[in-house]
Order: structure tokens, then sequence, then C-alpha cells
């Protein structure tokens, strides 16, 4: 498995990590609520920083594609045609309505 998908996938589990001892420390009257944001900023920065090294040591900047999504040689259901030049939508004039005076009956 690529680093880059590991260290992506232990972000959530890592802010839950956080947020359990940061009730912990809430319980115990340490560290309240309102004072542990820094510590949520941190961790977030640490994976950043994980993240990118985990791109640069595999040699590109780029995230690589979705390891759910079909490669790219894989055949499309339904090869979608170009929609034909005659298909805009275009404003009706009021006369196309039938505004007259016989109701509409012409």
């Amino acid at each position: 498995m690529n680093r880059y998908i590991l260290i992506r996938r232990l972000r959530g589990p890592a802010f839950l990590l956080l947020v359990g001892v940061n009730a912990l420390l809430a319980q115990a009257h340490i560290l309240g609520w309102g004072r542990s944001w820094p510590f949520y900023l941190i961790l977030a920065g640490v994976i950043a920083l994980a993240e990118r090294a985990a791109l640069a040591a595999d040699g590109g900047m780029t995230p690589p594609p979705y390891p759910g999504a079909p490669y790219a040689g894989a055949p499309s259901a339904a090869p979608q045609s170009p929609a034909p030049e005659s298909a805009s939508i275009v404003p009706a004039h009021s006369h196309d309505f039938g505004n007259d005076s016989d109701g509409g009956q012409s």
C-alpha cells in the first residue's frame, strides 16, 4: 500500500484519539475543551507534513488515484456522443405563445 494513502487513512482515527484524550483531560479538570484547540491545529499540521513527505518520497507531488477507482483502460458503460450544435437554449419571442386577441386559436 502506498504510504500516502496509509497516512490519509490514519487521519480520522488520529483526530478521534485526540478527542478521547481531550475528553479524559477535561473530565479530570486538567485541560478544558476551550483551551485544547491548539492541539487540533498541531495534529493537522503534523499529518499534512507526513502526507507531503510521503508524496515526495514516492517521487511525485500529485496524489495517486483513489485505489477503488477503475483504471484508465477500463471500458466505459456507454460512450458519450457530443451534443448537436442545434441543441442550444434560445429564448422564445412573445409572438410564439399566441398572445393575440382570439385566444391563441389561429
